[in-house]
């Protein structure tokens, strides 16, 4: 288990598909690129307003990528968060 400390937020990214919903075939590099969003995992003590369950928007380089047994993640500021997706 990994808890984060301070204003910082562990994320399970969502990767991105090749093929999208309306059936279209995405190029090569769609799948290449770094994902967006994710859903959070766990947060901080200090997080305002980022809380576990949250499927969030975050800025493309801010995320620091981590493996844990063997699944991967991402570990961002609170402030590298850029909205919650409803």
């Amino acid at each position: 288990m990994i808890k984060p400390i301070a204003n910082y937020i562990l994320i399970e990214p969502i990767e991105v598909e090749k093929q999208n919903k309306g059936g279209f075939i995405l190029s090569e590099t769609a799948g290449k690129e770094p994902p967006k969003s994710g859903n959070v995992i766990a947060v901080g003590d200090e997080c305002k307003y980022i809380k576990t369950g949250d499927k969030v928007l975050f800025t493309l380089y801010g995320p620091n990528a981590i493996e844990f047994e063997d699944k991967k993640y991402l570990i961002a500021k609170e402030e590298d968060i850029l909205a919650i997706i409803k």
